[in-house]
């Protein structure tokens, strides 16, 4: 006689273990499943259309070998991010739709039922995982995508000036407790376009006199410079003063940032190619997307002395957002040259600290911090170049030039001396990537002959007597940074 209940125990293993083989097929070839027991035509479909990804990616990753930079561009396009989210998420939904029916042509109640629950339930919690992590990447892609439409709005000059990126780096105020916007940090990073090395200098917000160039539109109404008997006129309020003549630039989005960019341009000598803006308040929500920062203080820092609120001196700090705004932005008790340092601070602070691997793990609440903070002329073609020369900047030690007394005085600056101050740094910077090479030999040297006036600017000589707290050649005499 035949065991019945024999044949039906292994019939039972034998569907369990297609069940799981099909699960399997299903999971890391979507219509695999279908094209052997299920719809062939949608089988076949989900198939090649795997195939087609494939070879997308495949060419996308050797463009990307090839061409990093141009690929960054593209990869950094928000518009191309959202489509790529929108294209997540029809493949996530015809995923779950793929394996909903891969269990359902498995048919676990033919598995009997402890087989068949466990086969239901390890098939729900694929379908789970991988629809989660598939809504995942979409969001992260559409997020990104919608934060870098905001961010990288184009308009700057993408040609380097003599072999230099300058970015003007402004820090808002603007708030609900304040009237209009006045920039509270004033920094312009010049890049080597060649090594990444950079030069920061600092400019205090109470700068007076501040000329335009002669081909700014702000150039006719103050001919000698922006100042004012009541001391008012300061580079912060060329903001608003881009603003209020709003018609002398018709083709700028934002009048007031063209105006900060005469303006720090006529300061410095300096054409600026991109500006990036932060707002002071959204800020806070960056370093915490980062997960916060961390620093060596080396002095305490009043936030608040009326209330007895101090954000101590120690090593590795790890600041929030709060304390780290607060930390670049207090002036209890101490001055705006101070704070200037601070900010530098936190600016190199950064530069290390936001690294590949804070990005991948932290990518949609940065993206969603970012885009509500930042603003940019840098256009999204640009990314790459600047990435690499981000990286390249955080191998080498960071210049600093504060403009501040007793190298300048902000009610009545020598904007020559300004000029040839920025000239001088920035050929020594230079100077630092192409050493002159010293010969083997010792030539004879030729009493007769004076040494040729090349014109090159020598090396500053170090002092070991004193340090001018205005320019450091490393932020470590400031602060450390992790």
């Amino acid at each position: 006689m035949t065991d019945v209940n024999g044949v039906a125990h292994r019939s039972e293993v034998v569907k369990t273990r297609r069940g799981y083989t099909l699960l399997g097929l299903g999971l890391f070839l979507p219509g695999s499943a279908q094209a052997v027991y299920g719809s062939k035509k949608w089988g076949r479909f989900s198939l090649k259309l795997l195939m087609i990804l494939f070879f997308l990616a495949v060419v996308a990753l050797i463009l990307t070998l090839c061409f990093r930079n141009v690929m960054i561009g593209v990869f950094a396009n928000g518009l191309f991010l959202k489509a790529l989210a929108i294209l997540v998420f029809a493949l996530c939904l015809l995923w779950a739709v793929l394996m909903v029916n891969t269990w359902w042509i498995s048919s676990p109640r033919s598995m009997g039922t402890k087989k068949g629950t466990i086969f239901t339930v390890v098939a729900l919690m694929l379908a789970v995982v991988m629809v989660t992590g598939t809504v995942w990447v979409g969001r992260a892609a559409w997020a990104t995508g919608g934060a870098l439409t905001n961010i990288f709005s184009g308009g700057g000059n993408t040609e380097h000036n003599k072999g230099r990126y300058n970015i003007l780096l402004l820090g808002s105020d603007a708030g609900p407790d304040r009237w209009g916007m006045r920039p509270d940090s004033i920094t312009i990073a010049s890049v080597s376009a060649d090594t990444g090395r950079t030069v920061l200098f600092s400019l205090p917000r109470n700068l007076e006199w501040v000329p335009f160039p002669d081909d700014s539109p702000l150039h006719a109404l103050h001919p000698d410079g922006y100042g004012c008997s009541d001391d008012s006129c300061m580079l912060n309020a060329v903001y608003l003063l881009g603003v209020e003549n709003a018609n002398l630039y018709p083709d700028s989005d934002d009048p007031g940032i063209q105006a900060m960019i005469d303006g720090v341009t006529g300061a410095t000598g300096l054409p600026i190619n991109y500006y990036a803006m932060v707002d002071m308040q959204g800020f806070i929500d960056l370093i915490d997307a980062m997960g916060g920062l961390t620093m060596t203080i080396n002095e305490r820092v009043a936030l608040n002395p009326a209330d007895d609120v101090w954000l101590e001196a120690g090593v590795d700090r790890h600041l929030t957002g709060y304390e780290t705004l607060w930390f670049a932005r207090s002036r209890a008790q101490a001055s705006d040259f101070v704070r200037m340092q601070r900010q530098k601070c936190v600016m190199a602070a950064m530069l290390n600290q936001l690294n590949p691997t804070t990005v991948a793990t932290k990518f949609t609440q940065l993206a969603s911090a970012s885009g509500e903070t930042v603003k940019t002329s840098v256009p999204s073609s640009q990314i790459g170049t600047l990435t690499d020369l981000a990286l390249k900047a955080r191998a080498l030690p960071i210049i600093s030039v504060a403009f501040v007394p007793p190298l300048i005085h902000p009610g009545n600056p020598d904007f020559t001396y300004i000029h040839t101050v920025v000239a001088d740094t920035i050929s020594q910077s230079e100077a630092l990537d192409n050493p002159v090479e010293q010969p083997t030999e010792e030539p004879v040297p030729d009493q007769t002959t004076e040494p040729a006036d090349t014109g090159e600017l020598a090396p500053a000589p170090e002092s070991t007597d004193t340090v001018d707290p205005t320019i450091t050649n490393d932020l470590d005499q400031v602060c450390s940074v992790s």
